[in-house]
């Protein structure tokens, strides 16, 4: 089109619309609620700023929490919490907490009864102040994973078909991935991942994912290192540690003990297959669920456990399965409760974007479903500790000694099989001139325990528990003298 023959007020008339016509906006092209989150098209940070929740203290730092899609064909998405650090938020580490199960909240355990800023009042109507959060010392970020587990989902009903170790370490490793780029200030943050129990296993083997794929990724991950408490670590270990410590606290009798001793083999794929062995562990869970084996010498919480018949924890065999038998639980199921109303809430909900206060999704603390169905479990994680060692990684290990379902001993017989050289012998390692525990350090692991502490820690020590992760944090030697 020669545009010199073109009349004049023909360029009038376009000029005039241009001027008139409402710009097109793009919302409009693509309805898409608030609370579903789209990283790459969304990256800001401050569409998942929590402004409203629901009964919290005023402070004076910044959290957020919403979804991060971790594989967009199959709609699946996790949902983080995040605290900044209540001090210097920019001059402080990013550490990942995980709690295990698996199938269990790190939302509502680790966030709302443990360490975080904010726990759930015992009547699930609000929020209170944590003291001892650790966030004073830390930017500190709660995933509830795999897909399933609190509010984090997906839209492909064969994920499920699918989920065990391997599948839930590819998911976070890709949510750190996609969390960075929606916080590009952490992305060349000094990082470190931190868990208890089933995390015992998840933390070690997405350190190691991350280990591996900072050679090739894009995406480099600062990590430095690794804390756990009570954690799963090595299948046979973690069971002749139950039976031995069930044994040595009196919860069984010594003709129960010398039939396990004699009749299991718990290197066996067929453990179960020797009926001696199978009654004889059955007679330890047995007396177990008459308490807590979760923390030995505290009330179990009656009204729970006569609701649910099942006493204070759910066993599930498998016979079929080469995997160990699971144990569900390891918290107050009273807490639980409140955690659970808490989070249910519609204007809990919107505030932490995960509906818009009227289409609500279902939370709970622990997914059943996912912990019976589990089937790909590492029987052990210590040839991966074995490479993060010699990747020069921190790694510290922690132990409440009151607890029996990951007890103290299981944790001193997988140590104890790696072989490494002691560097510093076990002493009692001090908390405001008081005993707190003891501790050995190993050239390339440190190993404490918590003295009149169950499994999870924090709860029952939050001041002793914040000064060692402030201890880990700084590589240093817990306090041997008062």
């Amino acid at each position: 089109m020669d545009f010199t023959k073109t009349p004049f007020y023909v360029f009038v008339i376009i000029i005039v619309l241009l001027l008139y016509i409402e710009p097109i906006d793009s919302s409009r092209l693509k309805i898409k609620p608030s609370y579903i989150d789209n990283n790459e098209e969304n990256p800001s940070e401050n569409n998942h700023l929590v402004t409203n929740l629901p009964g919290q203290p005023d402070v004076n730092f910044r959290h957020y929490a919403g979804y991060v899609t971790v594989y967009q064909k199959n709609q699946r998405a996790l949902f983080y919490w995040f605290y900044e650090a209540s001090s210097l938020p920019d001059e402080k580490p990013l550490v990942l907490w995980l709690n295990g199960g698996p199938g269990c909240s790190s939302v509502g355990y680790g966030a709302t009864q443990e360490i975080g800023p904010f726990l759930v009042h015992t009547n699930g109507g609000g929020l209170k102040f944590n003291p001892f959060s650790w966030n004073k010392e830390a930017n500190m970020l709660f995933l509830e994973s795999p897909v399933g587990v609190g509010f984090s989902y997906t839209h492909t009903s064969t994920d499920f078909d699918n989920l065990g170790d391997e599948f839930t370490a590819n998911d976070a490793y890709e949510f750190i991935q996609k969390w960075f780029l929606k916080f590009p200030t952490y992305r060349n943050r000094t990082f470190y991942i931190a868990g208890e129990s089933y995390a015992g296993k998840y933390v070690p083997e997405l350190a190691e994912l991350i280990h591996d794929r900072n050679n090739g990724s894009s995406l480099y991950v600062d990590l430095k290192g690794i804390l756990m408490g009570n954690p799963e670590t090595s299948d046979p270990d973690d069971w002749r540690g139950l039976v031995d410590y069930a044994w040595s606290h009196a919860v069984v009798s010594d003709e129960t003990h010398k039939i396990i001793r004699d009749s299991c083999d718990f290197n066996s794929d067929n453990t179960w297959n020797n009926p001696d062995c199978s009654q004889a562990v059955d007679e330890v869970l047995k007396q177990y669920k008459e308490i807590d084996i979760y923390s030995l010498y505290t009330a179990v919480c009656i009204a729970n456990s006569t609701k649910n018949g099942s006493g204070s924890m759910e066993v599930m065999f498998k016979s079929t399965s080469k995997m160990m038998p699971r144990i569900m639980g390891g918290y107050d199921p009273c807490l639980d409760d409140y955690a659970r109303s808490y989070y249910n809430r519609p204007d809990v909900q919107k505030a932490l974007h995960v509906s818009d206060g009227v289409l609500l999704r279902n939370w709970s603390i622990c997914n059943l479903t996912i912990f019976s169905n589990w089937a790909d479990s590492k029987p052990s994680v210590l040839p991966i500790y074995k490479k993060l060692i010699s990747a020069g990684l921190r790694i510290w290990v922690y132990s409440g000694d009151t607890d029996g379902r990951v007890p103290v001993l299981s944790t001193r017989y997988s140590l104890n099989a790696l072989g490494l050289p002691i560097i510093k012998p076990w002493r009692p390692w001090y908390h405001e001139k008081q005993v707190s525990g003891w501790y050995q350090e190993y050239k390339g692991v440190t190993f404490a325990t918590f003295r009149g502490a169950g499994h999870a820690v924090p709860i029952f020590k939050p001041s002793s528990s914040l000064a060692l992760f402030t201890y880990f944090l700084q590589a240093q030697s817990l306090p041997s003298a008062r």
